[in-house]
């Protein structure tokens, strides 16, 4: 069987996920789609709207064969090593193609900007460093440099500001980093962008359009129309179950606590920490009693929203620098859901691994990236502050990979 990857978050699962899922499959002529998708945390640097059960049952009723889930040290990483972790599992999945959606829309591009920074590598990294003097954050400075060294080139690159196109070029420097076989291919999003609001008018919105409605409390019925009628069951059982979305909103007074309890110099350990912001970290938390005014804060021109939530993420994780050095890929294969399709390949593949194959978290806990998946999952339920996420603590010892 002919296997073709995706890297997703489903946060949660929507009609572009779906435009994405059903172009994927036609591009690339696959038998399956393995997702590998993050778990309860997120690469920008925030918990899941839903818990990684309910996504992956999402993605599954909605087409995908085989859900993985992406370990915590790269789901909640920046960019290029959110996309390393991501390309070499599926990579390990022996995985045909990966196909990624970008704004971009056509794969040549990627090719020559991939060519034309590994060419001017030295060039890039110095304008890089000069950037980041002038006290801009590093993804900004990263465009600067970009945009400078690819002024005199005639070929077509990629934007780069935007976000897809960020992500599909490390997806595609990962495989290259790799010495990969596996085939890149794009799909261009359609009709929403990543951070655009949802439209009532469209069918297809962002999944940040999405989470702003329901954040404002909208009705689930008000967003329906953006989302397959089984992310809206999942959706649905999951407000019934739990009462509320997750969000840094309702995880804050948990976050708020332990930063306070701790010393600034240990919020100083705390990986993606850096340049004092344990300083402003721990005084906002002091004096602020929401997340919205705490961000307000602490936000500065040097680092982005983004990279400030990541840091917060680890705090709440208590993930360390030391803990972030020794992480180099993943070191397991993990499934969350499947169809019968999805087990058949698996079946079909799995003495061939060179990952361990983790259907039971008891009998592998002794990993340590699996032991911060585990953490992570139970201060994710705990976060939620609800009856519902208290008896979901454990849940990764007690739920077995989903087949439907």
């Amino acid at each position: 069987m002919k296997a073709t990857g995706i890297v997703v978050e489903y946060n949660p699962f929507h009609n572009g996920h779906l435009h994405h899922l059903q172009q994927t499959r036609i591009k690339t002529n696959s038998d399956i789609i393995i997702a590998v998708m993050s778990g309860n945390f997120l690469q920008r640097g925030e918990p899941a709207l839903v818990d990684k059960w309910t996504r992956s049952k999402m993605a599954v009723a909605a087409g995908v064969d085989l859900v993985i889930e992406l370990p915590y040290a790269f789901a909640t990483a920046q960019a290029s090593d959110f996309a390393k972790g991501a390309i070499f599992l599926l990579d390990a999945l022996k995985c045909h193609s990966f196909c990624f959606g970008s704004e971009e829309g056509t794969l040549e591009a990627f090719q020559e900007t991939y060519n034309l920074l590994l060419t001017k590598k030295d060039e890039y990294n110095t304008a890089i460093a000069s950037y980041m003097k002038k006290g801009i954050s590093y993804p900004k400075a990263l465009n600067e440099a970009y945009n400078e060294i690819s002024e005199a080139t005639t070929v077509r690159l990629v934007d780069l500001s935007k976000p897809n196109n960020i992500l599909g070029y490390h997806y595609i420097q990962a495989a290259n980093h790799l010495n990969s076989d596996i085939k890149p291919e794009t799909i261009q999003r359609v009709v929403a962008n990543y951070h655009d609001d949802a439209l009532k008018t469209e069918t297809i919105a962002s999944a940040t359009g999405i989470r702003k409605l329901l954040f404002e409390g909208q009705k689930l019925s008000e967003v329906n129309a953006f989302m397959p009628s089984t992310s809206l069951l999942g959706l649905t059982e999951w407000e019934s179950n739990n009462k509320s979305f997750g969000s840094w909103e309702q995880f804050y007074p948990a976050l708020r606590l332990l930063i306070i309890r701790s010393s600034r110099e240990e919020l100083g350990q705390i990986a993606e920490i850096t340049e004092g912001m344990e300083n402003a970290i721990w005084k906002a938390a002091k004096t602020h009693t929401n997340f919205q005014s705490f961000m307000l804060q602490i936000k500065s021109k040097r680092f982005t929203w983004t990279r400030i939530q990541r840091m917060l993420t680890h705090i709440y994780t208590d993930f360390t620098w030391n803990q972030l050095r020794e992480i180099d890929f993943p070191t397991y294969i993990r499934p969350l859901a499947m169809n019968k399709n999805g087990q058949a390949y698996l079946q079909s593949i799995k003495k061939d691994l060179q990952l361990p194959l983790v259907s039971r978290v008891a009998a592998s806990k002794k990993d340590t990236q699996l032991q911060l998946d585990i953490k992570a999952a139970d201060l994710y339920y705990l976060g939620l502050q609800s009856s519902y996420g208290e008896s979901m603590v454990g849940s990764d010892f007690r739920i077995a990979p989903i087949i439907e």
